[in-house]
C-alpha cells in the first residue's frame, strides 16, 4: 500500500501544472495577436505610405482632357477646309446623353455600377464584396477575379489611364475618380463613359455599337437591344453575337442579356410587366441582328492615314506617350489637324491615275482585283504619285493607288509600301556622289565596253548576262551626260565602282532609300535592283523619290516630307507645330550640276513627255528588272514629284519605255500643279563654285586645239564642272604623234620621209572591243624596211646643182599640203624615236 501511495500525485500539483500550461498558451496567443497587430499596423502604415507616394507622384487630374477625349478629331486641308473626321483602328461616333435612350443608360448603370448615383467615385461596398469573392476564388483555385470599378473609374481607364493591371494604376485610378466626381456631374460622366466604352472588336461607344449590331442609331434601340449592348461590356469578345462561336451557341449572350434585364428590374428601372415582355421577346427570337459593314473609309484615304501616322509619331516623340495613349488622343481628343494637302491637286492627280487612257501600255487594263468579301473591286495595274514643295517639305498631293480600295495603310503605295527603283536610283547613288567626290563632270568620258575579268570577279557577276545595257549593246566612249541621258547600265556600274558600293549605299540612305541585307551589292546600288523581300521590303515609294529628287533643286539639302503644319487641341492650344527636318546630302555645286544633267533626259532623251509646259523640267526614268516597276522622278524650280506604276504582285508592264509611259503621267500631274504659278520662267541659280567652259568630252578637262582636231571630229563642248576638280588642268588624252602612214606605228629613223605623218591620238586605256580602239596611241615602233634595190643601177644622170635639196624641200612641202594629208595633219622628216606631244593652247576658253 505504501508503494502505491508514493506513486500517486497530489491533486494540488495537478492543478498547478494545468494553470502553468494555460498560462503559456495565453501568453503565446497574446504575443501572436500582438505581433499580428503590429504587423497589420506596419502593413497599413507601409501601404498608406506607398499609396500616398503614388498619389503625390500622380500628375494633377486634367478634367478638360477627360472631356476632350469625348470629342472626335478633325483634319483640314491646306486652306483650312474640312477634310476628314479622324478614323483610326476604332469605329466611334460621339453623341449627347439626350440622344441615348433612358433604358440604355439604366441598363449600363444597373449591370455595371448600381450605386453610381450615390457614390463619390468609388464604391466601398462593392470593393469589399469583390475582395471577399476574390479571396474565395483564390482559396478554391477558381480562375478570374471580380472587378469593382465604378463607371467613373472605367471612364478614366478608357480615356487618360493606361490599360494595364498594376497596383500603381489602380491607386491612381481611385484617386482620380474621387477628384473627377468633384468637377463633373453624374450625367457628364455617364455621357463620356457611354461614348468611349469598348463594345466589341473596333467598336467604341453606344452609337457605333447600335450601328454595328443592329444597323440603327442609338436613339432607336428598344429595351432588349439596350440590355444586349450593356451586357457585352463584361467581355466584348465572348458576348459578341456576331462571332461564329455565338452563332453556334446563342445562349452565351442571351443569358447575359436576361441578367441585365433582371438587374434593371431589381433596381426598379423597369416594371415587372416590361421585364416579362422583354424575356418573352428574347425567347420568341426577337433579338435579331442586322450588322452593318463599316469601312472606316475617309474622304481622302490616301492622304489622311499618312497624316495620322505622322502626327502619332510626333506626339510620341514630343510627349513620350505610349501607343495606347496616342491612339486614344488621336481618335477621341478633339484635335484639329491642319494638313498640307492641296484639295484640287489631290483630286486631279487621283482622276489622272484612275483614267485608263492615261496609260500607254500593252497590258489588259480591264483586269480587276476583287477582295474576298466582294466589297471592293479595283484595277490590277496600279499606280502611285506624290507631289511636294521641296523647299518647305509640304506634300501637296499623294495618291497611293487606283480605284476604290479597302481602307488601311497596307495598300498605300505612295507612303507605306516600298518597291525597287530601277535606274531612277542612278542620280542618287552613282552620279551625284561621283560629282560630289569630284570623280566626274558631265563631260567626263567613260567606256561603255565589256567589263574586265577583274571587275567581273570583284562583283561576282557573269558579264555576258548581268549588269548589261537594256539594248544589250555597247556604245564605246561616251560622256557621263550621254550615259545618264540614255541610261547606260554598264557606265553606271563602272562609275559606281569608282565611288565605292558602301559609299553609294551611304548616299542612298541620306536620300531616304532603304537597303535590306540582301540589297548590298552593285546591282541594287547602281541599278536599283532591290531584293524587296516580302518580309523585309526595301527600295522606295513615290514620296521617298519626290523628296530625294527635290534635293537637287534645293542646293543639295534634303527636306523631310511633311503632311501637316500644326495640331491644335480642343482648348485651342497648339500642341504640335511641324517643322521639317533637313540635312545636307551634297554640295550646292554638285546639286546644280545634277540639275543640269537631269534636264537632258527630258530635253533630248526618251522622257520628253515629262516636260512641264513652259517650265524647266529635270528628271530620270526607272525600270526595275523584268519591267515590273516603272518610274519617273523629277522636279522643276518649284516642285518635285515621282510616279510609279506596276502590279502589287510583280508582273511585267508592257511599255515602249518608262519615259513615254510614266514620264507622260508625270507631265500631266505636274502641269496641273503649275497651273496657278504666274512666273513660269524661273530657273535655279547656278552657284559661284560651278565653272562653265570649253571642256574636252574625252578627258573632262579643259580643251586644247588637239581636242578640236580629233579624227572623229571636234570633241570640245561647253559644259559645267566644280572649281578645283580635274578641269583645272588641260586635256592630256589628246596627243600629237608622228607615225608611219602605211602601218600606223610610231615613226623613227626607219620611217621614210614620204610615209611620215602627224596624227592626233587618244592616250588612254581603251578596250579592243571599243569602236574607238583604232584611235588609241600606238605603242609599237616603226620597223619599216625599204624594198631591195635592183642589181644593175640605172644610167647615172648628173643632177642639177642643189637638186637634192630642192627635192627634199618639195617632199616636205607636198607632205604639208592638205590634199597629200588625208588625216588633216602635217608631216615632216623624222629621225630618231617619236614622242607624242600635247601642245598648250594660247587661249583654252573661258572657265
Amino acid at each position: 500500500m505504501s508503494e502505491v501511495k508514493k506513486k500517486q500525485t497530489p491533486k494540488k500539483n495537478i492543478k498547478k501544472k494545468k494553470k502553468k500550461k494555460q498560462s503559456k498558451i495565453k501568453k503565446f496567443f497574446k504575443h501572436f495577436f500582438l505581433t499580428l497587430l503590429v504587423l497589420i499596423l506596419v502593413g497599413i502604415i507601409v501601404a498608406g505610405g506607398y499609396i500616398l507616394a503614388i498619389v503625390k507622384s500622380a500628375k494633377p487630374l486634367d478634367v478638360n482632357m477627360v472631356l476632350r477625349l469625348n470629342q472626335p478629331s478633325i483634319i483640314y486641308d491646306s486652306e483650312g477646309k474640312f477634310m476628314d473626321d479622324v478614323v483610326d483602328k476604332e469605329q466611334r461616333y460621339v453623341i449627347k446623353l439626350s440622344e441615348m435612350p433612358k433604358n440604355l443608360q439604366n441598363a449600363f448603370v444597373s449591370i455595371e455600377d448600381e450605386r453610381f448615383y450615390s457614390h463619390n467615385g468609388i464604391d466601398l461596398k462593392r470593393i469589399a464584396g469583390a475582395a471577399y469573392i476574390d479571396v474565395q476564388r483564390i482559396i478554391t483555385r477558381k480562375p478570374g477575379l471580380h472587378g469593382a470599378s465604378t463607371l467613373t473609374q472605367q471612364l478614366l481607364k478608357n480615356t487618360i489611364l493606361k490599360n494595364e493591371v498594376t497596383i500603381n494604376r489602380k491607386v491612381t485610378e481611385i484617386y482620380y475618380a474621387l477628384q473627377l466626381e468633384k468637377y463633373l456631374s453624374k450625367d457628364e460622366i455617364l455621357e463620356a463613359y457611354l461614348n468611349t466604352i469598348p463594345l466589341g472588336g473596333t467598336v467604341y461607344g453606344v452609337e457605333a455599337a447600335a450601328n454595328k449590331y443592329f444597323g440603327i442609331r442609338a436613339s432607336q434601340l428598344n429595351l432588349i437591344q439596350c440590355a444586349y449592348i450593356a451586357g457585352t461590356t463584361q467581355s466584348p469578345t465572348y458576348y459578341n453575337a456576331l462571332t461564329e462561336a455565338s452563332k453556334k451557341d446563342p445562349s452565351r449572350y442571351l443569358k447575359r442579356t436576361k441578367t441585365v434585364l433582371s438587374k434593371m428590374l431589381e433596381n426598379q428601372k423597369i416594371s415587372k410587366a416590361e421585364y416579362d415582355q422583354a424575356i418573352k421577346d428574347i425567347n420568341d427570337g426577337k433579338l435579331k441582328f442586322n450588322p452593318t459593314v463599316s469601312s472606316n473609309r475617309m474622304n481622302f484615304e490616301w492622304f489622311t492615314r499618312p497624316v495620322i501616322d505622322q502626327v502619332k509619331k510626333d506626339l510620341k516623340t514630343k510627349y513620350k506617350y505610349t501607343d495606347d495613349e496616342v491612339s486614344k488622343m488621336i481618335v477621341n481628343g478633339g484635335l484639329r489637324i491642319y494638313s498640307t494637302m492641296d484639295r484640287n491637286l489631290q483630286n486631279a492627280t487621283q482622276e489622272i491615275l484612275n483614267d485608263n487612257k492615261t496609260y500607254q501600255v500593252g497590258n489588259d487594263l480591264s483586269k480587276n482585283i476583287s477582295t474576298a468579301d466582294g466589297h471592293y473591286t479595283y484595277p490590277a495595274l496600279q499606280a502611285s504619285a506624290t507631289i511636294m514643295d521641296y523647299h518647305t517639305g509640304e506634300v501637296k498631293a499623294m495618291v497611293g493607288g487606283r480605284g476604290t480600295q479597302p481602307p488601311g495603310r497596307s495598300n498605300n503605295r505612295a507612303y507605306f509600301d516600298l518597291r525597287p527603283t530601277g535606274s531612277a536610283i542612278k542620280p542618287l547613288t552613282v552620279y551625284s556622289p561621283a560629282v560630289e567626290m569630284k570623280l566626274i563632270t558631265p563631260s567626263t568620258t567613260a567606256e561603255d565596253t565589256p567589263y574586265s575579268d577583274a571587275f567581273a570577279k570583284k562583283y561576282g557577276i557573269n558579264p555576258a548576262t548581268q549588269l548589261r545595257n537594256q539594248d544589250r549593246r555597247f556604245h564605246g566612249t561616251v560622256t557621263i551626260r550621254d550615259a545618264l541621258t540614255q541610261s547606260y547600265n554598264v557606265v553606271a556600274c563602272k562609275v559606281e565602282d569608282m565611288v565605292g558600293v558602301k559609299n553609294g549605299i551611304a548616299y542612298g540612305k541620306k536620300f531616304g532609300l532603304k537597303f535590306n541585307n540582301n540589297s548590298q551589292g552593285i546591282a541594287a546600288v547602281a541599278l536599283g535592283q532591290f531584293s524587296n523581300d516580302p518580309g523585309d521590303r526595301d527600295g522606295a515609294n513615290s514620296t521617298t523619290m519626290a523628296a530625294a529628287y527635290g534635293t537637287f533643286g534645293n542646293n543639295g539639302t534634303y527636306t523631310e516630307p511633311i503632311l501637316y503644319t500644326k495640331v491644335v487641341d480642343a482648348s485651342g492650344s497648339i500642341i504640335l507645330e511641324k517643322k521639317p527636318e533637313t540635312r545636307s546630302v551634297i554640295s550646292p555645286e554638285a546639286a546644280y550640276i545634277m540639275y543640269d544633267l537631269l534636264k537632258s533626259p527630258v530635253t533630248s532623251g526618251s522622257a520628253k513627255p515629262a516636260q512641264v509646259p513652259n517650265v524647266v523640267t529635270a528628271g530620270k526614268t526607272g525600270t526595275a528588272d523584268g519591267n515590273h516597276d516603272m518610274w519617273f522622278a523629277g522636279f522643276t524650280p518649284y516642285l518635285s514629284a515621282a510616279v510609279w506604276i506596276g502590279y502589287d504582285k510583280p508582273s511585267e508592264v508592257y511599255s515602249q519605255s518608262s519615259g513615254v509611259t510614266v514620264g507622260s503621267i508625270f507631265g500631266k500631274i505636274m502641269a496641273k500643279a503649275h497651273e496657278n504659278i504666274k512666273d513660269k520662267s524661273k530657273d535655279i541659280k547656278m552657284p559661284s563654285g560651278v565653272i562653265k567652259g570649253a571642256i574636252c568630252i574625252d578627258s573632262g578637262k579643259l580643251a586644247t586645239d588637239l581636242c578640236r582636231k580629233d579624227p572623229r571630229g571636234n570633241r570640245v563642248k561647253e559644259d559645267l564642272s566644280i572649281g578645283g576638280s580635274d578641269v583645272s588642268s588641260y586635256c592630256d588624252v589628246h596627243v600629237l604623234a608622228k607615225v608611219n602612214s602605211s602601218n600606223n606605228k610610231l615613226a623613227n629613223a626607219n620611217t621614210p620621209a614620204a610615209l611620215l605623218v602627224e596624227r592626233v591620238f587618244l592616250n588612254k586605256d581603251i578596250s579592243k572591243d571599243s569602236p574607238d580602239y583604232k584611235y588609241k596611241l600606238p605603242t609599237e615602233q616603226d620597223d619599216y624596211k625599204a624594198a631591195e634595190q635592183p642589181s644593175t643601177p640605172p644610167a647615172e644622170t648628173k643632177p642639177a646643182e642643189n637638186e637634192d635639196n630642192n627635192n627634199t624641200q618639195n617632199n616636205n612641202n607636198n607632205n604639208n599640203k592638205p590634199e597629200n594629208n588625208p588625216n588633216g595633219n602635217t608631216g615632216n622628216n623624222g629621225t630618231g624615236n617619236n614622242k607624242p606631244t600635247t601642245p598648250q593652247p594660247p587661249n583654252p576658253g573661258k572657265h
